[in-house]
């Protein structure tokens, strides 16, 4: 498979297969001469409806996210905590993802409801963010501030487990939806930052719990079950995969992603060991995981950092903004990079821009370089987000993808993230904005992995959909 025809099946319907609408057959045929009758309007098209959908939760959730981010550090600093707390806050909903996270996908799986799951989720997280109103002390914040965040942060993976299936049936076009995300996000970082400057940290806590309602409500839009790429997509061959089985599991074994009733004899056959089993797969982790745990010192450092040099919460705002209207930029008009490169390339162009962008941000930079610095989070995070997303939507076959995702939510981005981010809590007392140095070099391992996929990986899937192994 090209990145070509891969880029292909990823892009949107086009709204001309919907047709004109049909005249019924119960329409007056002894109308008035000269009376027109009125057109009845064409109907959306179910791939349509469903790409509004998920765009609005992406956007729904992102507006929440552009507040939590940026933030929530700068809300638990104004109650008193110090930055190892505050690290700890944001850093260990991170490390409980990888055992919360898996459980919460295979019980979205087995109940075939998604909508559900991420209904409960997000009801949970506004739940706690109500209960904050009334917290105090780091014990009480620590608690419920990690309840928080996990009930939020779990949220995300199902989402992109609902649009990227969307993807392979519908042939949605990816970026098209992500984008509402960033949009919102921007939007968040704005408002945020000019309402911080105005009333103080204690107004983000009111400004995530009305996002995180209407998370809730584009929650209740969602489909109730996720698309099926085998039942609705069109028929299509694969070339042969990229590493060949090394023993072919019996037939009395159940078929990979299949096995709700696998023993322990056959856990090998799921996909969750073969995706483990998968150097490419593995690669993959390691490069993404990476590229996105480097992002974790800004993450929960970077607002704090440029409010300690006298920078006004309204330009933290901004620059924040900057970043993803870069990002938006990028996701809007993806397809000829993609057709170019490919997403390995794209993972590539992600990590190199990161090991640049951290490693300039360790020098102090005036506000001029900055600006230049946050328009590169297009391609640190935007590039490297996309490419991770196309990657499973491409190499890994559909029994696989919930696996995947949540390998990448938890074990690669989730894992990476909340190391960085204990790390440079840890140091940002006596380094300041020389930590940045860490995520510098956090990168530059994921850049040598993503050499490593690229070089290895033809574009093809890891195994066909009818295999049940794959050689490590």
């Amino acid at each position: 498979m090209t990145a070509s025809s891969g880029d292909d099946r990823a892009r949107s319907m086009s709204g001309s297969d919907d047709g004109a609408a049909p005249i019924t057959a119960d329409r007056p045929q002894t109308a008035a001469a000269g009376a027109s009758q009125p057109e009845t309007p064409p109907p959306m098209s179910g791939a349509m409806a469903l790409s509004l959908r998920i765009s609005a939760m992406f956007g729904a959730l992102f507006l929440a996210y552009g507040v939590v981010v940026p933030y929530f550090p700068v809300w638990l600093d104004a109650r008193g905590l110090d930055p190892l707390q505050i690290s700890t806050v944001v850093s260990a909903p991170l490390f409980i993802r990888l055992l919360v996270t898996p459980g919460v996908g295979l019980l979205a799986d087995r109940l075939g409801n998604y909508r559900l799951v991420i209904t409960v989720l997000a009801s949970l997280a506004l739940s706690m963010l109500l209960v904050l109103t009334v917290a105090s002390g780091y014990g009480p914040i620590l608690i419920i501030g990690v309840a928080f965040l996990l009930a939020n942060g779990t949220i995300m993976p199902l989402v992109e487990t609902v649009a990227v299936r969307a993807v392979r049936a519908e042939k949605l076009d990816y970026g098209r939806m992500r984008l509402w995300g960033s949009v919102t996000f921007i939007v968040a970082n704005f408002g945020g930052g000019i309402a911080i400057e105005a009333w103080g940290g204690d107004v983000a806590l009111w400004l995530m719990i009305a996002a995180s309602t209407a998370t809730i409500a584009a929650a209740l839009m969602l489909p109730r079950t996720p698309s099926n790429p085998v039942q609705q997509a069109a028929p299509e061959s694969f070339p042969a995969r990229t590493e060949q089985p090394t023993n072919a599991a019996s037939k009395d074994c159940p078929a990979a992603g299949e096995g709700h009733g696998a023993t322990a004899r056959d856990w090998r056959q799921t996909a969750p060991a073969q995706l483990l089993k998968s150097r490419l797969f593995v690669l993959f982790l390691i490069a993404i995981g990476c590229t996105h745990g480097a992002h974790a010192t800004f993450y929960t450092f970077g607002a704090l950092y440029w409010q300690s040099q006298g920078m006004p919460a309204a330009w933290v705002g901004t620059l924040w903004a900057i970043a993803v209207s870069a990002e938006v930029l990028l996701f809007a008009y993806s397809a000829p990079f993609v057709r170019r490169i490919g997403p390995a390339g794209l993972i590539v162009t992600g990590a190199a821009a990161a090991v640049v962008r951290w490693t300039a941000m360790a020098f102090d930079p005036p506000l001029a370089i900055l600006v230049p610095l946050q328009a590169s989070h297009a391609l640190t995070y935007g590039a490297s987000h996309l490419g991770a997303i196309l990657f499973i939507a491409r190499a890994v076959p559909h029994k696989g993808m919930g696996s995947a995702q949540a390998f990448y939510s938890t074990m690669a981005a989730g894992l990476m993230v909340g190391t960085v981010g204990l790390v440079s809590g840890a140091l940002y007392t006596q380094l300041g904005g020389q930590v940045f140095v860490i995520p510098a070099v956090v990168a530059a391992f994921g850049l040598i992995a993503a050499l490593l996929l690229l070089r290895g990986w033809n574009g093809h899937p890891l195994w066909d959909d009818h295999e049940d192994a794959i050689s490590p």
